[in-house]
């Protein structure tokens, strides 16, 4: 049953950073509406990018996009956010109580004209007069192009605009390929390609550190679902695996033992490898999603035969060298492109885990995205593979956890584990977690955190979809 007002539950005013009009930002709208509650105020990341490089501030932004509502999309009930006095406080306390649910058209909020109890004459709302209302919510910027390119410009060394690297976790090792901001807006779409991660990742932590920093000075009161610091950490795979072995959390081991004995080419990993005596590994881009920049790699001490397993791509393109990402796993023998790619991948910044082979179901590889919220264990996928590559969009088979046969001990060490992952940060309420059962039994480890790991289809937990399932979570919590 969906949580209502009627049912004790306090309506929760919700601001949501993301692009518009994806299956993300509509999933969380749903959310909302499943449980009652307001429809969220959607800031496009587009219009924060533009801000940032105009030197605008985000109080501002919150304002303009309230009150360019024509009049006509006002609310029907006359009626939104309680107006907020002086003091942080909704009046008597009733408008929070009784206010309907915020009717959004084209992802806009209304000219908010507020109506009082007291049946005073309207006044118009004020964004920082609502921060001990507000629940903040960040979204994944992807799938959009303009942002992907507004991201690699604002990482660039002639950003304009307000640039703080504070929250960039490793600044001395994320270098990677360059290009002017001017030419990074200018950049054309290619489907699948991968255009300066490392680049794009520095605009995104100076984005998140924009918006702490606003947060901090005009909305003091709100809450962030996820602390905009530890989702730039998640993001790090190399920080990420780091923070979570410092908390005690089992990860896949890494070849380096220091951050400075990291490889960045195909001839530092091979000496790497010679060093530890490893011969098989799993090669990240450490920024990367979807597998992207993902290369399970191993070669014979004996033969010097190579295999390399991994959805980059590479061509040629007017004399150009194009890595993209392929959406299906390629195998590579051929000496000449594995160091090429393995070039590519050390110069953008890489991640190298000792290989461990994963668990078997029906003659296949398998992990699980596990979905965590505050204390809870919720939706779980499990994604099985005859390669070492499980993520589902590579055509992978998916299977529900009750369905695995699978024991309870075993079931329960997933859960267990996923709940150490996210408590490993406690600014953060919700994140999936990949979690790895080890091929012979051992405790499963993390291999990967997402902060946008709950677009989960097809799998209900408590009679409630992802999303209505972590939004009835938070509002228990808060």
């Amino acid at each position: 049953m969906a949580l209502s007002v009627a049912d004790g539950v306090m309506r929760s005013y919700t601001i949501l950073f993301g692009n518009p009009g994806n299956r993300r930002t509509t999933g969380w709208q749903q959310a909302l509406q499943y449980h009652g509650q307001p429809a969220a105020l959607e800031v496009p990341y587009i219009r924060l990018l533009q801000a940032i490089r105009a030197g605008d501030r985000l109080i501002d932004l919150l304002e303009s996009l309230i009150r360019r509502q024509d009049n006509h999309r006002l609310i029907q009930t006359d009626s939104s956010f309680p107006f907020m006095d002086k003091h942080g406080l909704a009046g008597n306390g009733k408008a929070a109580e009784s206010a309907p649910p915020v009717s959004l058209d084209n992802n806009e909020w209304s000219d908010h004209r507020m109506h009082m109890d007291n049946d005073e004459e309207k006044q118009g709302w004020t964004a920082s007069q609502l921060s001990g209302l507000l629940t903040l919510r960040l979204d994944a910027p992807g799938e959009n192009i303009a942002v992907e390119r507004g991201l690699i410009a604002l990482g660039a060394d002639d950003a304009e605009g307000w640039i703080d690297d504070d929250l960039l976790p490793l600044p001395a090792y994320t270098q990677g390929s360059s290009i002017s901001a001017m030419l990074a807006r200018r950049l054309e779409p290619y489907h699948g390609r991968v255009l300066y991660p490392a680049q794009w990742f520095r605009g995104w932590c100076r984005l998140l550190s924009w918006l702490h920093v606003q947060v901090q000075r005009d909305l003091p009161h709100a809450s962030w679902m996820n602390d905009p610091a530890e989702a730039a950490i998640m993001f790090d795979k190399r920080r990420c695996s780091n923070w979570l072995d410092q908390a005690g959390v089992k990860v896949p081991g890494v070849l380096a033992s220091s951050y400075t004995e990291m490889p960045n080419s195909y001839d530092s990993l091979r000496q790497l490898m010679e060093r530890r005596q490893v011969h098989r590994v799993f090669v990240k881009l450490f920024c990367g999603s979807g597998a992207s920049g993902v290369i399970a790699y191993q070669y014979h001490p004996r033969t010097g035969a190579e295999i390399a397993s991994t959805t980059v791509g590479i061509e040629q393109w007017n004399g150009e060298t194009v890595i993209y990402n392929s959406g299906r796993l390629r195998r590579y023998t051929d000496h000449g492109t594995i160091r090429q790619i393995m070039d590519w991948v050390g110069q953008e910044g890489m991640h190298v885990e000792r290989w461990i082979s994963k668990d078997m179901l029906d003659g296949k590889a398998y992990d699980i995205r596990q979905l965590v919220c505050g204390a809870q264990a919720g939706h779980a996928v499990v994604r099985l593979s005859r390669t070492p590559i499980t993520n589902l969009h590579l055509r992978n088979e998916r299977m529900l956890l009750e369905q695995t046969g699978l024991s309870a001990a075993i079931r329960e060490n997933i859960r267990t584990t996923a709940l150490a992952g996210l408590a490993a940060f406690p600014g953060s309420f919700c994140a999936g977690m990949d979690v790895l059962v080890p091929a012979g039994g051992g405790m499963p480890l993390i291999a990967d955190v997402n902060p946008f790991g709950d677009l989960l289809y097809y799998v209900q937990h408590q009679e409630m979809g992802a999303y209505e399932w972590e939004l009835a979570r938070w509002l228990e919590r808060n």
